[in-house]
């Protein structure tokens, strides 16, 4: 069974003035002289954590992790709600992208996406493409309305006590709605009572989407009472704008990606993206031009929080080595590893 690789430290941090009072934190781990990558961790408002760094050989790779803005380490810090969210949305991450690329001194890198981080990853590659040396995405999805309306309506289906609970946390005359823009609503209420609960509610079914495991244990992050309000607000903050994304865009653009090497793994029982939605993900980018590229969706893995990625328990055999080449580029020695997935590419 493959392990990801051993813990690392960071050679390098710092915080990069990215304009708008926002500072991002970031931060490079590996080998100084090695195939420049950047995470792009999920959420939206996460935040990187070290399991994140082992999913590449130290060795080979020059390892840059952000925290987007308002999370993680980043200021300011949306658990404050007197922080104006309206400066962080996703063309506000592509330029900043941009600005830490340039800070550090790279002219193309491997782009590494999970979840969240797999529609910014997208995004930024259809918009530089000549910036992107290859692509690799996790627990895909691409934040359309009908991904999020599955997160938050669909999927509870499969848990009907958790998402009742989830339902019932919103005003009575919001309930047959959307529940998206009802928490947004609470969460942004001038009662700090009122914003408190709906963290945690939202928080609760979270947790309850990716809980099903035998084993699973409640993570945590989920009760940090400095983690949970920020997740809360960016996540409904996005949601609520669909992200800034017209509907299907990534799709029709999918042709941009032409050139580039790319890998998709994605787990068959992975709750948090409706099946017909993932394949049509898959189909939909399978069929741009390109050189290479490469699926894997494996029996018995589920999602598993942004959070979790890099160190969770690994149960599930590796899959196969892939080698995906194409114009003169190789992903090697590079390990995508989510709850239940270990992956060689």
């Amino acid at each position: 069974m493959a392990e990801p690789y051993p813990e690392i430290e960071p050679y390098e941090r710092g915080m990069l003035e990215v304009g708008d009072r926002h500072r991002v934190y970031w931060e490079v781990c590996g080998n100084p002289d090695g195939k420049p990558a950047v995470v792009l961790h999920g959420g939206p408002g996460t935040g990187c954590t070290p399991g994140m760094r082992r999913s590449f050989d130290p060795a080979r790779y020059r390892i840059a992790l952000f925290d987007q803005r308002n999370s993680g380490r980043s200021t300011p810090h949306g658990s404050d709600p007197a922080v104006d969210l309206s400066t962080n949305t996703i063309e506000h991450l592509l330029a900043d992208m941009e600005l830490l690329r340039e800070h550090l001194g790279i002219d193309r890198w491997l782009v590494w996406g999970g979840s969240w981080g797999a529609t910014l990853a997208l995004h930024y590659a259809q918009r530089h493409p000549e910036r992107v040396s290859e692509i690799v995405l996790a627990s895909v999805t691409m934040t359309r309305p009908a991904d999020i309306d599955w997160l938050y309506h669909g999927v509870g289906r499969f848990f009907p006590e958790q998402w009742s609970r989830f339902r019932d946390g919103v005003p009575q005359a919001d309930r047959d709605g959307d529940l998206v823009a009802a928490y947004y609503r609470l969460l942004n209420d001038p009662d700090l009572t009122v914003r408190e609960k709906a963290a945690r509610d939202w928080c609760d079914w979270e947790n309850a989407m990716v809980s099903w495991e035998p084993g699973y244990r409640r993570k945590p992050y989920w009760d940090d009472s400095h983690f949970r309000p920020a997740f809360a607000r960016i996540v409904t903050h996005y949601f609520h704008h669909r992200a800034w994304l017209p509907d299907g865009i990534l799709l029709r653009d999918a042709h941009r990606l032409a050139g580039i090497p790319s890998v998709l793994v994605h787990g068959r029982l992975d709750l948090r993206r409706a099946t017909e939605h993932r394949l049509g993900t898959r189909a939909g980018l399978a069929r741009r031009p390109a050189p290479s590229r490469r699926h894997r969706a494996h029996r018995g893995q589920r999602h598993g929080h942004p959070l979790d990625q890099g160190h969770g328990p690994l149960r599930a055999p590796p899959i196969e080595r892939a080698s995906v080449n194409g114009g003169g580029s190789e992903l090697g020695g590079f390990r995508v590893v989510l709850i239940g997935i270990v992956a060689d590419v």
